[in-house]
């Protein structure tokens, strides 16, 4: 495949409510958009990083830059490029996995849009649709979260996932259980806690949690094993997969027993496929995180999320979780279930208009 320039695309879209976190709150998804045109066809991928370097130490404006004076400029020099090339072509340069990932998905998107191959067949699908759960964010009171739990209960969600921190995390979980009883429920700590913080996250072991997510800082595998050790509720690890043999080395230190693969924390959707194929190996679940991604990032992930290793309902939500108005054709749930894309490539394209409502940038680089 010959490429023959790259787009970045910023877009602005606002969120239905606030999404509160242990790191802070968004009201608004200011994203990246990559669109890869070759000469037989153009792929799309989405980068996830945030506004601001607080999920991990990537933002847009870095993506972009290192976009723009770094990994566009290398693909030039490949002379068969496909979606399997960009990563070696891009390796000699450090981090960056949310640019990387949004560079490659773009490239394999118009490869297998040229090859009229879907994604999902590529990296290995066995199911055409997927259960989903959603991610609830960190509210004011107790009552609004059970409210929104219910809603959520109501629209046909198969898992909660509550966002917890200190101060917040035995108390509205406890609700949660009382309220809707066996619901499928997890918690998500994004790094909030400390080894210390043991004795009181084992308060959490009684309610029956289907895992705790990331409850350490990211480079505290040692403490997520020792953790691991203190508390029943299995401990899964986010953060702390960037790749194929991190994940294998948690795995192996007992630090997990569980992974959320992230195709834009790991670099993209083939590094995704080599660490669902890793914790199969191993016997380890695995299920797709969420990045509040538009259309056409949710498309890509729910095409991943229906590999057999993804066993785990993961944050694959509807397009209604997030935004009024999608950039796509919106994803709607089904009986709790997202289908799976089965059109070339990602299988969804952008609707120009809604497009071009929410872009606030763009900028063309010729190869």
């Amino acid at each position: 495949m010959k490429l023959t320039g790259v787009e970045l695309r910023r877009i602005s879209l606002p969120l239905v409510s606030p999404f509160r976190t242990s790191f802070g709150t968004e009201t608004t998804r200011e994203a990246l958009l990559v669109r890869a045109v070759s000469t037989e066809a153009e792929g799309w991928g989405e980068c996830v990083a945030m506004a601001a370097p607080l999920y991990s130490s990537e933002y847009v404006d870095a993506a972009a830059d290192v976009l723009r004076r770094f990994f566009v400029p290398a693909l030039a020099a490949v002379e068969r490029l496909d979606a399997a090339a960009v990563a070696p072509a891009l390796a000699k340069f450090h981090g960056h996995r949310m640019a990387k990932a949004a560079l490659e998905t773009a490239v394999l998107d118009a490869e297998l849009r040229a090859e009229g191959r879907p994604l999902a067949r590529e990296l290995g699908a066995v199911h055409d649709r997927v259960p989903c759960g959603v991610s609830v964010g960190i509210m004011d009171s107790i009552g609004e979260l059970l409210d929104a739990v219910g809603g959520y209960l109501d629209e046909g969600y198969l898992r909660i996932k509550l966002k917890i921190q200190p101060g917040w995390d035995v108390e509205p979980v406890a609700a949660v259980r009382e309220r809707f009883g066996d619901v499928l429920l997890q918690v998500d700590a994004n790094t909030a806690y400390t080894v210390a913080d043991a004795r009181h996250l084992a308060r959490l072991d009684p309610f029956d949690l289907l895992l705790i997510e990331q409850p350490l800082d990211e480079e505290d595998v040692l403490g997520h094993a020792e953790l691991a050790r203190l508390i029943k509720t299995p401990v899964c690890l986010d953060e702390s997969i960037t790749s194929a043999r991190s994940a294998a080395a948690a795995i192996s230190l007992g630090a997990c027993s569980i992974v959320n693969v992230k195709p834009g924390r790991v670099g993209g959707y083939l590094e995704a496929r080599r660490i669902h194929d890793v914790c199969v190996a191993h016997g380890i679940p695995v299920w797709c995180g969420g990045m509040l991604e538009t259309g056409l990032g949710r498309a890509a992930n729910v095409a991943l999320a229906a590999l057999p290793g993804f066993t785990l309902p993961g944050d694959t939500s509807a397009s209604s979780r997030y935004y009024q108005t999608d950039i796509t054709a919106p994803f709607t749930l089904d009986v709790g279930h997202l289908a799976v894309p089965s059109a070339p490539g990602i299988g969804v394209d952008p609707l120009p208009d809604e497009l071009d409502a929410v872009t606030t940038g763009t900028e063309w680089l010729a190869l």
